[in-house]
């Protein structure tokens, strides 16, 4: 058999997309499996997307027992900011790690936010094609990044998928690249899934993360920045990039027999962006939870710049798009030489300030006497602030709608407990899913205003100037086709750390104990 267990995902896909576009037959191979498999519902870690759901899914652990929360992290003991390359930051092992000593045979390409691990019983490869990039291309066993390169090439998306405002025209190219890369990644995974007697092999699909990101608002008619003549340019990324993953998929189920189990993982959702995460620190500040920034130095633009703006807006594209691979490797360089960073002095001056947590959840720091360099709130008297922190955030109103801007102030010690929990925020801000957020995307590349106002805060204002029209969701889905498993649908969810013991169990081995528990339904198939 050409594998024990296959494991396809798709990152960041909509849950509820993808089963209505099954069901309609747009996505015919899920609708497949789903037909003759188990179906379930999967959530990813509350209160963390960026940088939590890899490394919790790959080692069954939460982020207080693994230890990441984002990308950029605090350093304990510091004001000290520190780029989390993943795979050599995480405080637990892969399973894939434990599977690999048992004398496993394992396959492991592309799990995002991973790191190579040396010595693999198997072969290995990190960010041939992903969304987050911590390392760049690499690959296990030593040769094997040379022969993928020469007979697959890189993936056809180079460089962040942020660059700022694109035209429908770049809109297209960036689907058509998405696109390419699935069908790319078929054919590679099809290569190797035929070399050798795998008992696990993990391929991941990032193409939907990039579109999910990008391209919300060419989807979604209620996002602001949908533009009819637009979308009749570029029709509908999302789309296009979820049946090129479904064909993909088909092409290796081709190769896989009836003795297979096959599980097919949505790691975690993807819909509108929403939120004011430009305006926390404003708002903290506001509330005299957070010191105010100093008054910025300088004044307003030159005239240099003003004309390098000028002289940049009206560059061809074809001349654009080598400068921007150009600028991208600069930036990676000097970015990577760049850590660790201080943050503002501000934030040793207050109560509490705010640390990296993505965009969809807010993350607040306290200030802790005894914890901190420069403490200035005392533990007993956190409890109280925090409580009433999170009664005026939430009592905070955006002012077109009338309707709360947070949704959710969540105590981290109520979610999370494990010996890396100083690692995390203290609170965590849930925006409210009410109103969608405009990027600085398409048009004049200026986002949504949003216009905040309470009592204690009296009216702040300000425009979103970030790309992304797309942002995370907990919601997920799985659906697991073998011997053994007839057509059924689960109750309730499973969290994405219930996948790395359940794996392990169906292949003998036992992880150390963490947050994830085996999933009874798999572990009791024939």
């Amino acid at each position: 058999m050409s594998a024990r267990i296959l494991l396809l995902a798709i990152d960041a896909g909509n849950q509820a997309i993808i089963e209505r576009w099954a069901a309609a037959g747009v996505l015919p191979t899920v609708r497949a499996l789903m037909a003759r498999g188990v179906v379930g519902r999967t959530e990813s870690v509350e209160g963390f997307f960026v940088g939590s759901t890899w490394p919790s899914f790959y080692t069954g652990a939460s982020p207080a027992e693994h230890g990441i929360h984002g990308l950029v992290q605090l350093r304990p003991g510091t004001y000290d900011l520190d780029r989390c390359y993943t795979g050599d930051y995480v405080k637990r092992e892969p399973f894939w790690n434990h599977l690999s000593r048992a004398g496993r045979r394992v396959a492991i390409l592309d799990v995002p936010l991973s790191g190579v691990s040396p010595g693999l019983n198997g072969i290995q490869m990190v960010e041939w094609g992903s969304h987050d990039a911590n390392y760049g291309f690499r690959a296990w066993p030593r040769g094997l990044a040379r022969e993928v390169k020469r007979r697959f090439g890189l993936h056809p998306l180079t460089g962040s998928c942020d660059v700022g405002r694109r035209s429908p025209a770049e809109f297209a190219d960036f689907t058509r690249r998405l696109v390419e890369g699935a069908r790319t990644k078929a054919a590679l995974t099809r290569h190797y899934l035929a070399r050798g007697e795998w008992d696990l092999f993990v391929q991941v699909f990032t193409e939907s993360h990039c579109a999910g990101h990008q391209c919300w608002h060419l989807h979604d008619p209620a996002v602001p920045g949908w533009d009819a003549a637009t979308v009749a340019a570029t029709g509908d990324p999302i789309r296009d990039v979820y049946v090129a993953i479904d064909d993909a998929i088909a092409d290796i189920l081709a190769d896989v027999d009836r003795e297979t189990l096959v599980v097919l993982l949505v790691s975690h959702g993807m819909s509108y962006r929403v939120g004011a995460q430009f305006l926390l620190p404003d708002l903290l500040v506001r509330l005299s939870a957070a010191a105010p920034a100093p008054p910025p130095a300088g004044g307003e633009p030159g005239p240099l710049a003003e004309t390098l703006a000028w002289g940049w807006a009206h560059t061809p594209e074809a001349l654009r798009r080598p400068v921007r691979l150009a600028r991208e490797h600069v930036r990676r360089w000097a970015d990577a030489r760049a850590w660790p960073r201080p943050l503002p002095p501000e934030a040793r001056a207050g109560h509490c300030f705010v640390v990296d947590n993505g965009l969809v959840v807010g993350g607040i720091r306290l200030n802790l006497t005894g914890r901190e360099p420069h403490g200035r709130l005392a533990p007993a008297a956190a409890p109280e602030f925090c409580r009433r922190l999170a009664r005026d955030l939430l009592d905070v109103v955006d002012a077109e709608t009338g309707r709360p801007i947070v949704g959710r102030v969540l105590p981290t010690d109520d979610l999370y407990c494990g010996a890396y929990r100083p690692h995390l925020p203290d609170l965590l801000v849930e925006w409210s899913l009410d109103r969608p957020l405009g990027s600085a995307t398409v048009g004049s590349g200026r986002g949504s205003t949003l216009r905040l106002t309470s009592a204690r805060i009296g009216t702040i204002e300000g425009t979103n100037g970030y790309c992304r029209s797309g942002d995370h969701r907990r919601e997920g889905l799985f659906v697991a086709v073998g011997p053994g498993l007839d057509a059924e649908r689960l109750p309730g969810a499973v969290s994405i750390m219930d996948f790395a013991p359940t794996l392990a169990s169906l292949l003998g081995v036992e992880l150390p104990a963490g947050a994830g528990r085996p999933i009874p339904r798999l572990l009791a198939r024939g």
